[in-house]
């Protein structure tokens, strides 16, 4: 877990499918920058496959690497970004499928209250609830 002014934080990081499906989940510090940090994650997106992210991720190294994969990074540019890189708002649109994961995972009081304090034992209740969703999908 990570110290910040407010205590003790942590963050889910995720990768969903185009049903908004779990793929990958990783708890890092509060304080972690999200780009950074969840890099390890995106080698499962392969050709043809569409990384939506949000600002955190809008980096060039992750635009290049995901070019080197086959992958297209649709991620929101910073507002002080010299060089503005193709993006598309109505794929963007799509990004909520995550949102909307966190919010069923939090229906989950152990994930909601942070209840573990072990980051071990608190990404086995994140993926518990994932794989709640993973079967109320199927």
């Amino acid at each position: 877990m990570g110290r910040s002014r407010g205590g003790l934080t942590s963050k889910i990081h995720a990768l969903v499918d185009a049903e908004g499906r779990p793929v990958a989940l990783k708890i890092t510090e509060g304080q972690a920058h999200d780009g950074r940090s969840a890099v390890d994650m995106l080698g499962g997106l392969g050709a043809g496959q569409i990384l939506l992210g949000d600002r955190a991720y809008d980096s060039d190294a992750l635009r290049t690497r995901m070019a080197e994969q086959g992958a297209w990074a649709n991620v929101k540019p910073m507002p002080n970004r010299k060089q503005v890189l193709a993006f598309s708002p109505f794929l963007y649109k799509y990004r909520n499928l995550v949102e909307r994961f966190f919010s069923k995972i939090k229906h989950f009081r152990a994930v909601a209250t942070r209840y573990d304090k072990d980051p071990d034992n608190f990404l086995a209740s994140v993926k518990l609830a994932a794989l709640r969703v993973w079967l109320r999908a199927l």
